[in-house]
């Protein structure tokens, strides 16, 4: 799944001409789904207009050859709001992410996905992690709500996820989907694909698709030794550079971008660039990576 990063020209503002080039260049390299202004795309920092303005880009951009997936967040209120903009923009799915700021109760959390479902057409998938954690109870109501199509997983509790599958599939039998997605999920996906769990997001597919589906499909068929060379060599390295700075699980791939060619901009605050040497580094790794995959 390719979650691409939200372009702002020199000005700041959003570049709809560099977000076209990108999400259109993601899918020609194989993306099987477009995430439209979610985490990566810096959802939290664009204006309900650029937030349309971006969505409707995505649909443009790619011509009906995948679905588009916006993001829908904060407060009930603003949730609905942004939900219906995808909608008039074209989407074809939304992904409600956490409410802004509160830790609620799940009566309160089911609530509120439940309004934001009932608000549009669109199927919803909804994203578990931070202050929207599910007990497995809960995600088989979700299940069983009209329009709530799956669940996002951004926590990494796997005996949670267990008993989630185990209760939903015991509950609300059907083709409910999971996804993995935690901050480069290569990295944990051979656990989560052992709980059944065969969709995940990847950031690295932003700058460095084909890395992404070499991955990919040498996990689909069971390569192990292209799958452990991926990830002691490539994957492994970049998440820990990742963690050397808060944010960067956005301003590190937007910065991988860049490097590949496209002038995507900045991040917009309260998130940070990476420094000079974090920037080196990921061009180091970057070239790595595809050293690998032209290895025997």
């Amino acid at each position: 799944m390719f979650f691409p990063v939200t372009a702002y020209g020199p000005d700041g503002s959003v570049d709809l001409d560099a977000y076209r080039t990108h999400v259109r260049r993601g899918v020609e390299a194989g993306a099987a789904a477009v995430f439209a202004c979610c985490g990566t795309g810096e959802f939290h920092a664009l204006t309900p207009e650029e937030f349309e303005r971006c969505v409707r880009a995505a649909v443009e951009a790619t011509e009906g050859r995948v679905p588009v997936v916006a993001g829908a967040g904060y407060g009930t209120a603003l949730a609905v709001r942004y939900a219906r903009l995808a909608e008039a923009a074209g989407a074809d799915g939304l992904l409600a992410m956490p409410p802004y700021l509160v830790v609620a109760g799940q009566e309160g959390l089911l609530r509120h996905y439940r309004e934001v479902t009932a608000a549009t057409s669109l199927p919803v998938i909804v994203y578990q992690r931070d202050n929207a954690v599910f007990t497995p109870e809960s995600v088989v109501e979700l299940a069983r709500t009209d329009g709530i199509i799956g669940l996002k997983d951004g926590l990494g509790d796997l005996d949670l996820m267990q008993r989630v599958i185990s209760a939903v599939r015991s509950e609300v039998p059907g083709d409910f989907l999971y996804f993995n997605g935690l901050p480069t999920a290569e990295q944990t996906q051979l656990a989560y694909r052992a709980l059944g769990v065969t969709l995940y997001s990847s950031a690295v597919f932003c700058f460095a698709p084909e890395l992404a589906l070499a991955f990919h499909q040498a996990l689909a068929n069971g390569d192990e030794p292209t799958v452990e060379k991926l990830l002691d060599g490539f994957f492994r390295p970049f998440v820990e550079l990742r963690a050397e700075g808060r944010g960067y699980a956005v301003a590190l791939v937007k910065a991988g971008v860049r490097l590949r060619g496209l002038d995507v901009g900045e991040v917009r605050p309260p998130l940070h660039e990476p420094t000079e040497d974090h920037v080196k580094r990921l061009a180091e790794l970057i070239e790595r990576g595809y050293a690998l995959l032209e290895e025997d």
